[in-house]
């Protein structure tokens, strides 16, 4: 199973990978450029598996560059603040 496949594990990876950027030192701006690049990658080359991944998918495909660039920031701070709970 590819943690794609469910929307949790998918939170749970990011927030495993958020703390490893941290512990070496990564800024928070840093991460949220890195997040972009995520986001891009994934509209363009990988097909949601489920239905949150495909909201995301969406709105990533209908927002200018600014506006992605929010949502890979918001999705730090959605993981962040799980992983942080947890």
């Amino acid at each position: 199973m590819s943690v794609l496949d469910n929307w949790e594990k998918w939170k749970d990876f990011l927030g495993d990978r958020l703390d490893q950027a941290e512990e070496e030192g990564m800024t928070d701006k840093v991460v949220s450029d890195v997040a972009y690049q995520v986001g891009e990658y994934l509209s363009e080359n990988v097909e949601p598996q489920n239905e949150q991944e495909r909201v995301l998918r969406d709105l990533w495909n209908v927002a200018d560059e600014k506006e992605q660039h929010a949502i890979a920031h918001m999705m730090v701070k959605l993981v962040h603040r799980k992983h942080a709970e947890a």
